[in-house]
């Protein structure tokens, strides 16, 4: 598996897995398919600290994870793996990349939020070394079900 910084070319395969995984519901909070143009400030970034990195197996994308500064300077990421795909170290090799970017850009403070019925998710910023923050209630999805977000945040030193 190879780890990259993002190309114009994975714009259609990152569409259709992050798609796939809105289609299968459950995971994140994107409810509705996006445009490939979502990805767009990955691609050609304003700043430094935004970024995104994919990674490839086999010549295709099967994940890739995203690093953008909120309006407090603290990172916000998102991590997509390709369903059928996940347990397969995907994630941890993408985190590796990310967190060594991170430094290298100065972030000192990430934070990830995650759906608290995303079990997997929960699961996985906890091995990568987040710690659970706080929690947002009841946050309706598009058909009003509430579901609780989980803010995890790991600081970097």
């Amino acid at each position: 598996m190879i780890i990259r910084k993002v190309a114009p070319e994975d714009r259609d395969a990152m569409t259709a897995i992050l798609n796939e995984v809105i289609a299968i519901g459950g995971t994140t909070a994107y409810q509705k398919p996006i445009e490939s143009s979502h990805f767009d400030r990955f691609i050609a970034p304003e700043d430094d600290r935004t970024f995104l990195h994919v990674a490839e197996a086999d010549g295709a994308i099967v994940g890739f994870q995203w690093m953008s500064p909120d309006k407090d300077g603290m990172g916000t990421i998102a991590t997509f793996a390709r369903p059928g795909t996940m347990q397969r170290g995907i994630g941890s090799a993408l985190f590796e990349q990310t967190l060594k970017r991170c430094r290298e850009v100065g972030y000192t403070l990430l934070d990830a939020t995650i759906r608290a019925d995303n079990t997997g998710g929960l699961a996985y910023y906890s091995k990568m070394g987040f710690e659970d923050h706080s929690v947002t209630r009841a946050v309706p999805l598009s058909d009003g079900t509430p579901v609780d977000r989980v803010h995890k945040r790991m600081h970097l030193r």
